[in-house]
């Protein structure tokens, strides 16, 4: 089980580990993309396995649009950086994003696992999660390897008030890494690690991708195909079940999320209806039954707090305020407060 330790000791990029689909893995200097900002990154991740341990550092992320240090959401209220004071305050945000509509959605095919970039309208949808989420802070970003869902949680972060970038670990070639390296500090310090991991994936929906649902039903019947696409442990034919799509995304998220949450950082994941549910049904102990009825619109966010060990709903933040959810916790209220300051 990989574990994260958090420093606030900005510096460069040191890590010589890439963080890929299944972990953790030892594939020399990394590879980031990037716009003109970014963050210093100080990720530590340690994992066991048949190669040995591997060691790999995340940091802190100071951004700011002058010289001026900025209120840093990873630090308690009072702005003490000790690790004792990050675990006594233990509050963390996780957003939640269903990809806004993609071409299959709009032609009412089964997608799953087939790589489908947005429409027009998702795009939009999109563009409104990030305005809903503007005033919540994001450390780091987890997204699915589909393009959907790495274009939503993209779009989303231009409407953010911090005005960081969102930047994508890859696994490339030595070539690609000597290509895509940083030469300024002031980038690096602007900039959101992103990871793409497949456990996020829409489930598999094996022989029925790509083909139109309606048509689908008249053919097989309305009931077989409810029951492939609402039950919980029918898989359709060479498919997945909600129950294996949830797995693997549940134990990604205890084994690669959750410690992040624990240790302060602001977390937000972009992914699918099921891989998604799969999340809520572990963060709300929801039972089979109360699972299979959960429905999530595209492009919505959802807001938890992680406080004590434990998730607290939020609901979703709504435009053009974000007073309700603030209203109930401190430390958010402080944040958006400092977002005000420097901005205005």
């Amino acid at each position: 089980m990989a574990t994260a330790v958090f420093h606030q000791t900005a510096g460069t990029l040191q890590s010589r580990q890439f963080i890929n689909n299944s972990g953790v893995s030892d594939l020399g200097n990394f590879s980031v993309r990037l716009f003109p900002r970014g963050v210093k990154v100080d990720i530590r991740l340690s994992k066991r396995g048949n190669y040995g341990s591997v060691e790999r550092k995340f940091g802190v992320i100071q951004a700011s649009t002058s010289s001026t240090p900025v209120f840093d959401p990873v630090s308690s209220p009072s702005n003490d950086n000790t690790h004792e004071s990050r675990k006594k305050s233990n509050e963390a945000a996780l957003i939640l994003i269903r990809h806004g509509e993609s071409l299959w959605n709009e032609k009412n095919l089964f997608t799953g696992c087939v790589d489908v970039p947005l429409t027009k309208k998702g795009v939009e949808e999109a563009i409104e999660a990030g305005k809903r989420i503007s005033n919540i802070p994001v450390d780091l970003i987890f997204t699915s390897s589909l393009i959907r869902a790495q274009m939503t949680a993209m779009l989303a972060m231009t409407q953010h008030r911090r005005r960081k970038v969102p930047i994508i670990i890859r696994n490339e070639s030595d070539q690609a890494r000597t290509w895509s390296q940083i030469y300024s500090e002031d980038t690096i310090k602007q900039s959101i690690p992103v990871i793409a991991a497949w456990q996020l994936n829409e489930r598999m929906y094996g022989e029925l991708q790509g083909l139109n649902k309606q048509e689908t039903a008249d053919r097989f019947g309305k009931e077989k195909v409810h029951e492939w696409r609402r039950s919980y442990d029918i898989p359709p034919p060479n498919g997945e079940s909600l129950e294996m799509c949830a797995q693997r995304a549940v134990a990604y998220f205890k084994q690669n999320i959750e410690p992040q949450l624990l240790s302060g950082k602001n977390v937000m994941i972009a992914a699918h209806g099921n891989s998604l549910r799969s999340i809520i049904m572990y963060l709300d102990q929801l039972t089979s039954q109360e699972v299979i009825s959960l429905e999530l619109s595209t492009g919505i966010p959802m807001l938890y707090i992680f406080k004590e060990g434990k998730f607290i709903r939020r609901g979703s933040p709504v435009a053009p305020t974000e007073a309700g959810v603030y209203a109930y916790t401190r430390r958010l209220a402080l944040y958006r407060q400092k977002l005000d300051e420097m901005l205005h």
